[in-house]
């Protein structure tokens, strides 16, 4: 390929569009890239995280279409950036499988998800492999094979959205359309290190999906990090007068998220390395500045039974069960057996499961009194693909424990990732607040994934290159300060705030326009209790390519070079001359460059 676009996210994309690329040359690259990857022959690859890629005449119709948006001025947020689909959503042109091959069908439409994002300027590559009938959490049950985990084969991929997540995490699209209707959105997210989010039950249009259960699906959006993920669900969050179970969104006010309640008495199913995982991250988000509280999580877990032991099952009967009732030898005996239990309840059973579940709801949503939102492990365990075939239907519960009583709840929640497991597998909490809280989710992912500051799947996979470099800032470059603009201009992205190590003093350096303060590290004979001090940085994130440029843009007394920060971190960052500090002001007891200025301006 003449530009390597694996593992490129949606801000990869628009920088090359911005840079002159052309959709046409790489969108038709990257299919050729895809295919070479999971097609032997001309065909699939079994257990490929695809059931079916657009053809090369269908590849070019979307990019004359996009040519067309163009030239018509349309608004293109998604430009060009490639996107794959779910099976179990309509795409015009490919066929739906809901991975049962004699179930297929041609769509005449769109489903409305996938129109909107088409009319936003995202292309469609191809139909994902999923759980047949998007029945299951464990990303095996499908007659295409199962799709393993992208980091470890003998692991799975989680479901039922399995081709979805690992085709994001593997870097061959940059966001892609999953459902959750039990958790389908976010465990698969939680096993391949990338963002899930399931906004509010009838957010997103479910106009031509596949029933599971319609009272309570979600269409799930996939990305490689939690900004993605927002500008995807903006573009598909509208109501749709098509879908009787859509809802206009709420005007909530938006509210920060500070508490968390996490389960008093968690389950895990004998994985400790899991549970040692969630410990590490519920200090990480205690590092943030979250405040995280022990609540009783027994509402949830008796909610989360109904599921799959109440009626709700009757509507998988009530949407495909009449199909499955023939003897065709690809549907998956496991997925035929639990649809069939759901023609057994009865009206009066349903009625009464209706009664426990808003009860049950009423007092879940009032323990948002106490918490912001809840912090969970997005599964309680992290199975092998053996252990799944062994046990398929209790495994496959036990994945549910955090999951399933999120859509009965009327609840949103977003997956995202966290510290890798120390056997080397990711490890992902969900944080799920109150239906019409997504901005609230987002803003505690960006906070979140800035602290953490871990790297997108395809770069820890090998797949794609780290071509970005982090600088910490000081003074002038600081957000709002007159500088800040040599950082935006070349689309760096902020971080997070912190700290350098207590081993630096700050000068106000005389005679510079703007002004500018000059950071000193001290030497290990002038360091003591009075001497270093931790000052305030800014972190931000830019591409190497940029950076050069930026660096020629810094005059002398200041340059760049290595600073410590206070957990350890080692970044790059500015420095001064020690020789500019004779005629410069120590401004050290200020504890940063923001308050000496505000000092400044208090004196007149």
């Amino acid at each position: 390929m003449t530009a390597d676009t694996i593992g490129w996210n949606i801000r990869d994309w628009s920088r090359a569009y911005r840079n002159g690329a052309s959709p046409e040359q790489l969108l038709e690259q990257l299919r050729r890239q895809i295919e070479l990857d999971e097609f032997s022959d001309g065909v699939l690859r079994h257990g490929s995280a695809w059931i079916s890629l657009v053809s090369d005449v269908a590849l070019r119709d979307q990019l004359t279409r996009l040519s067309e948006l163009k030239q018509e001025g349309a608004a293109l947020p998604l430009y060009g950036v490639p996107f794959a689909v779910k099976d179990n959503i309509d795409v015009r042109g490919m066929a739906t499988t809901a991975a049962c091959p004699e179930y297929s069908y041609q769509p005449d439409s769109d489903a409305t998800a996938v129109r909107l994002l088409r009319e936003a300027g995202a292309i469609v590559l191809g139909k994902t492999n999923l759980d047949q009938f998007a029945t299951g959490l464990v990303g095996t049950r499908s007659p295409y094979g199962a799709v393993a985990n992208a980091f470890n084969a003998d692991y799975i991929s989680g479901g039922s959205s399995s081709g979805s997540a690992t085709a994001v995490a593997m870097g061959q699209v940059a966001f892609s359309l999953g459902t959750d209707t039990a958790g389908s959105g976010r465990v698969p997210a939680g096993f391949n290190h990338i963002v899930g989010m399931k906004a509010s039950v009838g957010a997103i249009s479910t106009t031509g999906v596949v029933p599971a259960c319609r009272s309570l699906d979600c269409v799930s959006v996939f990305a490689l990090n939690a900004a993605d993920a927002d500008v995807v669900l903006q573009v598909c969050a509208q109501p749709d007068p098509a879908d009787a179970y859509s809802r206009s969104r709420t005007m909530v006010p938006n509210k920060r998220i500070r508490t968390l309640g996490i389960p008093a008495a968690p389950s895990w199913f004998s994985d400790e390395v899991q549970e040692s995982a969630f410990q590490k991250a519920c200090e990480r988000a205690e590092d943030a500045g979250f405040q995280v509280k022990q609540i009783d999580f027994s509402p949830m877990t008796e909610l989360a039974e109904l599921l799959y032991q109440g009626p709700w099952v009757s509507e998988r009967y009530a949407a495909v069960g009449e199909f499955l009732q023939q003897d065709h030898p690809g549907i998956n005996p496991v997925v035929k057996a639990i649809i069939h239990s759901g023609a057994e309840p009865t009206a009066v059973s349903a009625f009464k499961a209706e009664y426990q579940r808003k009860a049950l709801q009423s007092e879940i949503h009032a323990m948002f009194s106490t918490v912001d939102a809840f912090l969970v492990p997005t599964t309680p365990r992290f199975p092998l693909t053996a252990e799944v075939d062994a046990a398929p239907v209790e495994v496959n519960s036990q994945l549910g424990t955090y999951t399933n009583f999120v859509n009965l709840a009327d609840l949103a929640a977003i997956a995202l990732p966290a510290d890798m497991r120390t056997d080397g597998l990711p490890f992902g909490i969900t944080v799920i607040a109150p239906a019409w809280s997504e901005l609230s989710l987002s803003q505690f992912a960006a906070h979140w994934q800035a602290h953490l500051a871990l790297p997108e799947a395809p770069v820890m996979l090998g797949r794609k290159s780290d071509t970005s470099v982090v600088v910490a800032v000081v003074g002038a470059h600081l957000t709002g300060m007159p500088l800040n603009h040599q950082l935006t201009s070349r689309h760096a992205v902020l971080l997070e705030q912190t700290l350098t190590a207590r081993k630096y003093q700050l000068y106000a350096l005389a005679n510079t326009v703007p002004p500018k303060p000059g950071l000193v590290r001290l030497s290990d004979d002038a360091l003591s209790e009075e001497a270093g001090h931790s000052l305030i940085v800014e972190l931000w994130r830019m591409d190497v390519s940029a950076f050069g440029a930026f660096v020629e843009e810094i005059p002398q007394p200041l340059g760049i070079g290595t600073l410590e920060l206070v957990d350890g971190r080692k970044v790059k960052g500015f420095i001064c001359e020690p020789e500019a500090v004779s005629s410069a002001t120590d401004i050290s007891h200020f504890g940063g460059w923001r308050a000496y200025i505000q000092h400044l301006k208090a004196q007149g």
